[in-house]
């Protein structure tokens, strides 16, 4: 948006992102999961609703499989522990954790065990001995691949801030497994621009292809109605009633000026979204677990 749109009020642009590759991807692990014993669904812990992709659920059949809520030490530690308990009601496994944390990758192992622990036992009935074989698989930018490094005990699969790092399937072993990597992959139509928005502020969705103030400001909108102290410490905020105040108050704070005395809205809202991500503004979590099943994800 222009300076004139921004100031014009609250704009909500359409977010509608569905690339060829992940057509593919979808496409490629439909073919796959024959090979594996089960599935790791990596979720941001920030927003597992919008990050949980139900075509993979169906794609695994009745193959088990492991929900892990990972960047849990950027996330409301309250609303994780009440996800926790709406997968458990719901008869699934899940787990919360940061990946890139010392001790995860043995939590994470741990937990898949458990998961496994019924087909293993089949297993040495029939006299079979060899590595439980997993698909890893989640929206862009969750860290699936960080997960996957942490499992391997180094660096085998490519992790970056961008949407869409991991294009090709590849397997990787460790420790007692063997991991199928895939492609990050997107739902194939959004149908709540709630959601979608959720996918924008982690960082799902490439930044290339959003208007970047339109998404800033409608975060510093949800993130008042539940965290409004968070913006307060963060940038000074005490009027929370237009979300422009709001943008313009974190462009003052941060100096983010033109010449004129206009707001850098450009500055403004890419820093806003980077605070998110960091964690500088608190740990938040954009959804609430009663809407696990109310959205049947």
């Amino acid at each position: 948006m222009s300076n004139n749109e921004i100031q014009g009020g609250l704009h909500k642009s359409v977010i509608n992102w569905f690339p060829g590759h992940m057509t593919k991807a979808m496409r490629m692990m439909e073919e796959s999961i024959k090979l594996v014993d089960g599935v790791l669904v990596v979720l941001d812990a920030r927003a597992p609703i919008a990050t949980r992709n139900v075509r993979l659920e169906k794609i695994a059949g009745g193959k088990p499989i492991l929900y892990l809520l990972n960047k849990s030490d950027l996330a409301d530690e309250k609303k994780t522990d009440a996800f926790l308990t709406a997968f458990a009601g719901q008869g699934a496994f899940a787990l919360a954790c940061n990946a890139a944390r010392a001790g995860a990758a043995q939590k994470i192992a741990a937990k898949l065990s458990a998961v496994l622990r019924e087909k293993r036992a089949r297993d040495e009935q029939k006299g079979i001995a060899r590595p439980d074989r997993l698909m890893v698989c989640g929206i862009p930018n969750t860290g699936k691949s960080t997960v996957i490094n942490a499992l391997a005990c180094e660096k085998r699969a490519v992790t970056g801030d961008k949407a869409g790092i991991t294009r090709g399937k590849q397997w990787i072993r460790c420790a007692g497994f063997e991991l199928l990597d895939t492609p990050g992959t997107m739902p194939p139509a959004f149908e709540s621009q709630e959601l979608a928005r959720h996918l924008a502020y982690i960082g799902s969705i490439n930044d290339d292809i959003l208007d970047v103030q339109d998404v800033a400001l409608e975060l510093l909108r949800e993130v008042a109605e539940s965290y409004p102290a968070y913006l307060t410490e963060r940038y000074g905020i005490e009027d929370f009633s237009l979300p422009l105040g709001m943008y313009e108050q974190v462009c003052r704070r941060r100096g983010f000026m033109l010449r004129g005395g206009e707001f850098d809205y450009e500055r403004g809202g890419k820093a806003i979204l980077d605070d998110f991500r960091k964690g500088r503004m608190g740990r938040i979590t954009l959804e609430d677990a009663s809407g696990l099943q109310r959205n049947g994800r």
